[in-house]
């Protein structure tokens, strides 16, 4: 894993090739420099925080209003070693992160054996001119997480309260609405030895977040990325920035919500990207909601693994979707990214096991409803073979069909694609399986004809790209597709 290091304006600068270094200077207009560039020769990567105080009312729990918190932002950018050409045009995205991985260690995944950016989402597009911008969400990361939040171990549930209890619950006991993404008694399953003795009473006995508190995050970070984006490549000729928004899993329901509910949000952002995302639910927050009674849930190595499940008749059928030690290196950067539940876990405090903590919240604001008032230039990924959503690989299909406003949409199925389909592949175990060599004259999506696709990963990148850049997919800015298991993407039967 990579050590982490929080910068405010220093940035590592790899050049092509993975060589070199520049001065800031080099980012400067073309104006000021005798030749200039139309494509990047290099990227920078810079992290650092965006401040805020908690507005009053934004939490369920009322004892952080007004407190002070931070969100961490990854970004990675297109370095043009003379300038930026004027007629190159700007192009910035800011992508959201899921349940429980934080955005840097989704989005910016080091290949296993290298530590290499080949299967880093961030470094494909600053390669292809596009400045992106990763927060973790607050409670995710290295952002805040509060000390009676997520920083305490004791605010991990307790056992489920017996049917037919009200709130308030007992001290003894939580309530949850959903024993798979909220499960109950964590304290006695995850955390006894350490860090803790025994179970004990909650400092926070509300769920930690609403959708609102995190569309609050990315209105944030938006502003901060339009603001950073016209200072980088300011004289290049090019206006005022717009931002393209991708959402992966359920920070679909955030971005959904986003676009619906705040208004900034929609006037900025020129194209939106939904991956595996989650959809329905109610359109606003239910009143008097009083589940989870708990902040603070915990997911293990198996959990994170979970992400890549197939049945078991497609995992054979699609050998090779696992590029081999991306289980262990996303494990590795989620442990690197959390320093306090790197620490839990196991039965010798002495050796943690590690566990990855993530928020409780009460979800909203994206399903039919929200989604049929979606003007928004918008692309839909599914993998196929995706076992995590509740309604599987149908749930593309169903946000494809509910954008009745969008006069631009497309939807994207892949297949021997899962959860994980940003971080899967095809040709990189040995020996290469068949499915992922192509038939002569044909061509992977995101691929070069007469070599083996790369996977989905690949795919999604490219598609992202095309996506950002020209509003297609495909050269097409309507329609549905397919990508098979080789990776050739076909127009869908009607």
């Amino acid at each position: 894993m990579r050590p982490f290091v929080v910068m405010l304006f220093v940035c590592l600068i790899i050049g092509a090739g993975g060589s070199g270094t520049m001065a800031a200077a080099s980012i400067e207009s073309s104006a000021q420099q005798p030749d200039c560039d139309k494509v990047p020769t290099g990227v920078a990567t810079q992290d650092y925080w965006l401040r805020f105080n908690v507005p009053p009312g934004l939490m369920p729990d009322p004892q952080f209003d007004g407190l002070p918190a931070k969100l961490q932002v990854h970004r990675v950018r297109p370095v043009y070693a003379n300038g930026k050409c004027s007629g190159v045009a700007t192009k910035a995205a800011v992508l959201i992160h899921a349940r429980t991985v934080p955005g840097p260690v989704l989005y910016d995944l080091r290949e296993p054996a290298t530590g290499g950016g080949a299967l880093s989402v961030q470094e494909g597009l600053a390669r292809a001119g596009i400045d992106t911008f990763v927060p973790s969400l607050l409670g995710y990361g290295r952002s805040t997480r509060f000390d009676e939040g997520l920083n305490d171990p004791g605010n991990a549930s307790l056992p489920e309260c017996p049917t037919g209890v009200t709130p308030p619950p007992p001290p003894e006991c939580d309530l949850t609405p959903n024993r798979v993404i909220f499960p109950p008694d964590q304290q006695r399953n995850e955390l006894i030895p350490n860090p803790l003795a025994a179970t004990r009473a909650h400092s926070s006995n509300f769920r930690f977040a609403r959708t609102d508190v995190w569309v609050r995050d990315i209105d944030h970070v938006i502003h901060d990325a339009i603001d950073r984006t016209n200072a980088t490549y300011r004289g290049d000729g090019s206006g005022e920035t717009q931002v393209a928004l991708v959402a992966y899993s359920l920070g679909g329901q955030t971005v959904g919500r986003a676009l619906y509910a705040n208004e900034y949000v929609r006037q900025k952002v020129s194209r939106v990207v939904f991956l595996n995302s989650l959809f329905g639910g109610p359109t606003e927050e239910p009143a008097n909601i009083t589940s989870p009674t708990f902040p603070l849930t915990l997911t293990d190595r198996s959990g994170s693994d979970s992400a890549w499940r197939m049945s078991q008749d497609r995992e054979t059928a699609c050998t090779g979707h696992v590029i081999p030690g991306t289980q262990e290196q996303v494990w590795a950067q989620v442990m690197d990214s959390d320093v306090v539940g790197r620490e839990w876990g196991g039965d010798d405090p002495t050796h943690p096991t590690g566990l990855l903590r993530s928020p409780t919240f009460s979800g909203y604001g994206w399903n039919n409803t929200v989604a049929g008032q979606l003007s928004t230039p918008t692309l839909v990924m599914q993998g196929l073979d995706d076992t995590v959503l509740p309604t599987g690989p149908t749930t593309g299909q169903a946000i494809y069909n509910a954008l009745l406003s969008a006069e631009q949409k497309v939807l994207v199925q892949v297949e021997c694609a899962s959860h994980a389909l940003m971080w899967e592949g095809c040709a990189q175990t040995t020996p290469i399986p068949a499915r992922c060599t192509l038939a002569s004259g044909e061509a992977p999506y995101g691929g070069t004809q007469g070599r083996p696709w790369d996977g989905p990963q690949a795919t999604f990148k490219a598609a992202l790209i095309e996506w950002i850049k020209k509003g297609t997919f495909n050269n097409e800015q309507n329609g549905s597709f397919i990508v098979d298991e080789s990776g050739v993407a076909r127009a869908a039967a009607p």
